[in-house]
């Protein structure tokens, strides 16, 4: 991994990329959903603060673990500028997210318990197969694809 002198304050987003070991295009991405932020040289080329370090590798590990770029935008908001994520907001926020991760852990097993339900039956059935139409209130009623209005009788009827 490339070193980078302490004098030197701004990276380049070459730089940002070798030392992050993200994608250019990726620090371009993060920087337009507000992750990360540059200034401008005179000869409109970005320069990154050193703290982009830390707060790329912070985006990367909330990823990782399935974190949404939104919910990791909202964190990185409530940090003060140009601070660079600490062990003690990472184990604050991580602690917050836990209960999200777990509820998705659950839904998955869930889900990865029906896949098993659906191949074993093979129908694939839009009526009652909770993967194709999960929590399905309509299907006891009717099948297909659209709800359709129920028609009343008329007197013609």
């Amino acid at each position: 991994m490339p070193q980078i002198p302490e004098k030197i304050h701004e990276l380049t987003v070459g730089q940002l990329s070798a030392r992050s070991g993200a994608a250019v295009s990726a620090l371009h991405f993060y920087e337009t959903k507000g992750l990360i932020s540059s200034r401008r040289t005179t000869g409109n080329q970005r320069r990154y603060g050193r703290d982009a370090l830390r707060r790329v590798a912070f985006v990367r590990a909330a990823q990782r673990v399935g974190i949404p770029l939104a919910t990791i935008r909202d964190a990185l908001a409530r940090l003060p500028e140009e601070r660079t994520p600490t062990h003690e907001d990472w184990a604050r926020l991580s602690a917050a997210w836990r209960t999200e991760l777990d509820e998705r852990i659950k839904q998955l097993g869930r889900l990865r318990d029906h896949l098993t339900d659906c191949i074993g039956c093979g129908c694939l059935s839009l009526e009652t197969c909770v993967l194709s139409n999960p929590d399905d209130v309509f299907g006891e009623q009717m099948a297909g694809s659209r709800l359709m209005p129920l028609r009343r009788p008329t007197e013609e009827d």
